[in-house]
């Protein structure tokens, strides 16, 4: 099972939000540090190279996690 379109367009997505946190927010640091990871990725991919989809699947749930931990502070 390799890596979907569908699952760069998340990773895409991912790197968007994580980037529009603000830097008043105390997730800022990680999730900054999540989206060069994110970017990472998506680089290799677009080179050809070899990601395992582990990989992937690890840094959508901590992209969605430092994004859902954010809005609850907000809250």
């Amino acid at each position: 099972m390799g890596i979907s379109p569908a699952d760069i367009r998340l990773l895409e997505l991912l790197a968007s939000r994580l980037e529009r946190l603000s830097a008043d927010s105390r997730w800022a640091h990680r999730a900054s540090g999540v989206r060069g990871q994110l970017l990472r990725v998506l680089s290799d991919l677009e080179a050809g190279g070899d990601v395992e989809i582990a990989t992937v699947r690890a840094l959508i749930e901590v992209g969605f996690t430092i994004l859902r931990r954010a809005a609850e502070e907000i809250r």
